[in-house]
């Protein structure tokens, strides 16, 4: 591959949205009726041909949906890890790609537009770009290959912040609130992003 593809972190266990387990954060239904993860792999593959989407071993369902929406559903089975364990997981299906765009599951506002600004940054030569919303940065965030081998070595819970806080990174300045909103809880599902 030498192209830019798509990791969509969907292996989170959301438990700050139900702490029993019963009720899959990422199953349930937006204002727009459409499903969390089922938004979010909209977005990211309205701009990127190739995603990868990374479950954990129980999610059979949101595996099946993000099947459906043409991403390839990986099951990473040290998920619980963290999520620089699922990214690398992901990583290591897609390592020749020229770089990444990385999108988490549980961020259905995000709009196709703002993938697209991060991925132009990449293509234009930044190393990592994430979008800015109101002065603040936000998700999805993007990497050039130059940071495979550190976003592989990444482990647990860590996730990429620590290659924010290291390099330099170019911000693309975007008109979406959505880049702040992630679902922790039942009312995210119906409050719209301001």
């Amino acid at each position: 591959m030498n192209g830019y593809a798509g990791i969509l972190l969907a292996a989170g266990r959301g438990r700050r949205f139900d702490s029993t387990g019963a009720h899959d954060k990422l199953l349930q239904r937006l204002a727009s009726g459409e499903i969390v993860v089922g938004q979010a792999a909209i977005a990211i593959r309205a701009v990127l041909p190739v995603v990868i989407a990374v479950v954990n071993k129980d999610a059979a369902e949101v595996r099946t949906r993000l099947a459906n929406l043409d991403c390839e559903a990986i099951v990473c089975l040290e998920a619980d890890q963290g999520m620089g364990t699922s990214l690398a997981f992901a990583l290591s299906h897609v390592q020749d790609a020229a770089g990444w765009v990385i999108g988490l599951a549980d961020m259905p506002y995000v709009k196709p537009e703002t993938f697209h600004a991060v991925l132009e940054a990449l293509r234009t030569g930044a190393d990592i770009a994430v979008p800015v919303y109101g002065g603040r940065r936000g998700n999805p965030v993007g990497f050039s290959r130059k940071h495979l081998a550190d976003l592989q070595s990444m482990g647990g819970d860590q996730g990429a912040r620590r290659l924010l806080q290291s390099f330099p990174v170019i911000e693309v300045a975007v008109e979406d609130p959505g880049i702040h909103r992630d679902i922790d809880t039942i009312d995210d599902l119906t409050n719209k992003p301001t």
